[in-house]
């Protein structure tokens, strides 16, 4: 009895000591057999393609079919893919059975920059620049006029960031986020303009006039004023009768006749 013990007792012992024995003389020899990548929000934005990836694991580590899993080096696949802007997060990991999984997570854009500086940019949901490229363009706000794109921001870090300075994009930011949030708005206003001295313009749909914001403070209040103009001023006097809307002035709007 005493000796049945003693072996059911070893028995646990032995599983844990051979067990990653096993594992690591079977990984010696299982190979990869195939790569599976998973791209999210790939049918609607397309920044990144399950090509594009491919490309990118096989530049730096050959060709990954075939090859013994324990030579696939997951933290140097991940490194490669974070060189990749477009993508927020990305993960790899190998299965049983030898599949490379790649889950990548897009970043969405909310609104296209063009600095009159030159270049084309998005920026995306956390306030992250990336430069456009031509595999796809979505219909968003766009941004344009004197604008300063940074190296920091060329590298990564968010126009949110307290280390950006002496740039109005944050405040674009939070005015195209109110924007999209707003059903009329998002429908009504499609450009938005800065001028020289940093002040914004914004450019309807409908109506053949231009909307001078000013500053970007306080503008809830002024889109608030601007809307009952809309709902109240023009259907009355016609909605081409002002060539400009000025916003500019604290609870006031100063209109110029075309």
């Amino acid at each position: 009895m005493k000796r049945l013990f003693r072996i059911l007792l070893l028995l646990p012992v032995l599983y844990l000591v051979l067990i990653p024995v096993y594992y690591t003389s079977r990984s010696s020899v299982e190979t990869v057999k195939g790569i599976d990548i998973k791209i999210a929000d790939t049918s609607e934005y397309n920044f990144v393609t399950h090509k594009e990836i491919l490309n990118l694991i096989a530049g730096k580590s050959g060709k990954i079919t075939g090859k013994p899993v324990n030579e696939i080096k997951i933290s140097e696949i991940e490194k490669d893919l974070s060189s990749l802007r477009e993508l927020r997060k990305s993960e790899v990991y190998l299965t049983v059975g030898g599949i490379l999984n790649v889950n990548a997570d897009q970043r969405v854009p909310v609104m296209r920059v063009i600095p009159a500086s030159g270049g084309s940019y998005y920026i995306d949901s956390e306030g992250v620049l990336m430069r456009h490229r031509n595999l796809y363009s979505p219909r968003l706000h766009i941004v344009g006029g004197n604008i300063n794109i940074s190296r920091t921001m060329t590298e990564g870090v968010s126009v949110l960031d307290t280390s950006i300075k002496n740039s109005i994009l944050k405040d674009i930011f939070y005015l195209v986020d109110y924007i999209r949030k707003d059903n009329f708005w998002s429908a009504q206003l499609d450009q938005i303009y800065v001028d020289g001295n940093d002040e914004i313009d914004l450019i309807p749909r409908v109506g053949n006039h231009v909307i001078h914001l000013g500053s970007a403070e306080d503008f809830r209040v002024k889109l608030k004023n601007l809307r009952a103009f809309y709902d109240h001023v023009l259907p009355e006097v016609g909605w081409n009768r002002y060539s400009n809307i000025n916003l500019a002035y604290r609870d006031q709007i100063v209109c110029k006749r075309r």
